[in-house]
């Protein structure tokens, strides 16, 4: 794993080129600390920093043709490097090291774009022909890496995190107003989005190329989640998903570091460490977070799983002034608003997994998007069928929809909830149906904004251009949004790869195997209950994992959010309601942040709410964003610790 970032074109000399590549590899350089490599020419300047986890001898970046005229930054892991390198080996190809990266500038060499398709990895990179002096960015077909552009003058900027971008001279950040109100409205960044003006992500399955003034994009990777041949019978279809998934696993273990499992105590992180375990007879190691707040501690979950597969465990427990303590340096890593503080824990636990000597883990991110394990689902399902439901139905579905959370779990509770589901029967927000419910909080926390516009304009927008969204059914249409706003711009970036990778740890996603994908959309709903989620996946691993983990049902990995700061650090109140730095962000609404504000510090806890506590969550880290980015106060001086190696094709570096 590693960190890429790179400037194309611009005014600027060429001569500066080396210094201007090595501050900005080196706010990045968490990513990959173990060594820094760079490519330079008249039109280009982009590098890497490395984490070596395939090739450690060989395996330095930027690798180039034998011709010298392509070059690659690579950021990522190419799990089936092995199966395209017999293949293209085949072909009469010659390789020079045993990493990854050459394969994926040898399949490009040879396929072009259309290589993309054959990869089953998490990647972004960026791959330049000196010759025609066209560069061409990629990003994988889930999101699991990020890459991030920027057009600054005549030049396009490039980098795995924005941060790099402060190295360029001259470059600001600002808040963009209406990006910022759809992050706060939909919990997210919408595909394209940075919440800053000027600056874009490549969308997850996505391209990008540069050649002079010309730009051009394109998709090369679908997100088809329509149902093909199911198995024929339940039997067979839970054989498909244990031969599915220990093959994901299996090539996820492929590494020359070990690797490591985190475990959360519910079922796919479960599955995940049970099929690593029994592949490494050495120990495997597993890491989990432990929660001083019992209504988010799952340790007796973890203890009995980690008892039963019989791993080495690490837990990191977690306080009120733990989360405070760190949630300035996980926001500096995340770079976006957040609007939980769980990605805070994250970041302690990827420091905790450094600490260990591991490098690499796998987890079960993406289970609940391709098997639909979240309540969403099950409401997508009760809306849609309101109008055929009579009452009691319409009762009992509701009971079985969110019994994790508080307010579902009391007798009563299915009646006092039929109104508000019958509020939502209607489709309010064209193309949104779905999420209408869940966006009822966005819609709260993008009051924070002085001008929130027309907060989920841009999710419709999203929805409305795409082929093929309106002929999905409710069910699809639903899981096509979470794993292209909250899986890709949350659960993979922010609380994922953005926080173990602050501490130079790869994460790996089992679960998000393009064949698991494919796999769970054929046999989705075809066997067992759906509102008993993710029933194959339970009955498959039922003889081998732990009663109380299968028993306990769907439990979102949560944090205390607002009540933390509330206990732990009072002095956050005069930060956040601080007029003369409201002033200086210049988008919030000065009255109703004081309104929350004093709200979360001075009511009861338990009347503070979700949606108050996801506002809370989403203001404090845009604070913390404004000194980061905005004042520039991200911006690392030092010099790259690693050094540079440096391949120098400048016309005017170049002896006579």
């Amino acid at each position: 794993m590693c960190g890429i970032a790179g400037v194309y074109g611009g005014d600027r000399s060429p001569e500066g080129h080396r210094e201007l590549i090595a501050g900005m590899l080196r706010q990045i350089e968490h990513r990959g600390p173990d060594e820094a490599g760079c490519y330079l020419d008249d039109r280009l300047a982009m590098g890497t920093v490395r984490l070596g986890i395939i090739d450690l001898e060989s395996g330095s970046q930027p690798v180039g043709s034998a011709d010298g005229r392509w070059w690659l930054c690579y950021n990522g892991e190419l799990y089936n490097y092995r199966e395209l390198r017999r293949e293209l080996r085949a072909r009469g190809v010659r390789f020079r090291t045993d990493s990854d990266t050459e394969v994926v500038l040898q399949a490009w060499l040879t396929w072009g774009r259309d290589c993309l398709p054959r990869f089953n990895g998490a990647f972004a990179f960026a791959v330049y022909d000196a010759v025609a002096g066209e560069l061409t960015l990629v990003r994988d077909r889930f999101g699991k890496r990020p890459l991030f552009v920027a057009r600054h003058g005549n030049a396009w900027l490039f980098a795995s995190e924005m941060k790099a971008f402060l190295a360029y001279p001259g470059f600001r950040f600002s808040f963009d107003p209406g990006q910022l109100a759809s992050i706060f409205a939909t919990w997210t960044p919408l595909p394209a989005h940075s919440g800053y003006r000027g600056v874009e992500q490549v969308p997850m399955g996505e391209y990008l190329r540069l050649r002079g003034d010309r730009v051009d994009r394109g998709r090369w990777a679908e997100l088809d989640l329509t149902p093909g041949p199911a198995p024929e019978s339940e039997a067979a279809a839970i054989e498909r998903v244990r031969a599915e998934l220990a093959a994901a696993v299996d090539v996820r273990l492929r590494s020359d570091v070990e690797v490591g499992v985190y475990v959360s105590g519910g079922l796919d992180s479960s599955i995940i460490a049970h099929l690593a375990a029994r592949r490494q007879p050495a120990g495997l190691r597993t890491f989990s977070l432990e929660f001083e707040d019992a209504r988010f501690d799952e340790s007796a979950e973890q203890e009995a799983l980690t008892a039963r597969l019989g791993t080495r465990h690490h837990a990191v427990r977690v306080r009120d002034e733990d989360i405070v303590g760190a949630f300035p340096a996980a926001v500096r890593h995340a770079e976006v608003p957040a609007f939980r503080t769980a990605f805070v824990p994250m970041y302690l636990l990827a420091e905790r997994v450094r600490e260990a000597g591991i490098k690499v883990v796998l987890s079960g991110e993406g289970a609940d998007e391709a098997f639909l394990g979240y309540g969403i689902f099950k409401d997508a399902l009760l809306l849609d069928a309101w109008d055929e439901l009579d009452e009691q139905a319409r009762l009992d579905r509701i009971a079985r929809s969110h019994p994790y959370l508080p307010h579902f779990s009391d007798e009563g509770a299915p009646k006092r909830l039929l109104g508000l589901y019958r509020r939502f029967t209607e489709e309010h927000l064209p193309g949104l149906f779905t999420h209408q419910m869940r966006f009822q909080n966005g819609r709260f926390a993008a009051r924070l904004l002085r001008d929130a516009a027309d907060p989920f304009g841009p999710a419709q927008r999203l929805v409305a251009g795409e082929p093929g969204y309106a002929g999905l059914g409710t069910v699809q249409r639903a899981q096509w949004l979470e794993f292209r706003t909250l899986l890709a711009g949350y659960l993979l970036s922010t609380q994922g790869d953005r926080m173990a990778l602050g501490h130079g740890v790869e994460n790996r996603c089992p679960f998000l195997d393009p064949a698991v994908v494919r796999l769970a959309a054929s046999v989705n709903h075809r066997f067992g209950d759906p509102f008993d989620e993710k029933y194959l996946l339970k009955r498959a691993y039922a003889d081998v994992l732990p009663e109380r983990v299968l028993a306990k049902g769907k439990f979102p990995y949560r944090a205390t959010d607002s009540a933390a700061f509330v206990r732990a650090c009072p002095d956050y109140r005069d930060t956040l309601t601080d007029r003369s730095t409201m002033d200086e962000i210049g988008v919030l609404d000065p009255g109703f942040t004081r309104a929350l504000v004093d709200r979360v510090f001075d009511g009861p806890a338990e009347r503070v709410g979700t949606k108050e506590n996801q506002a809370f969550t989403l203001l404090a880290s845009l604070f913390w964003l404004h000194h980061w980015f905005v004042r520039g106060q991200a911006r690392d001086t030092a010099p790259l610790r690693s050094g540079l190696r440096v391949i120098d094709r400048r016309t005017s570096m170049l002896p006579a």
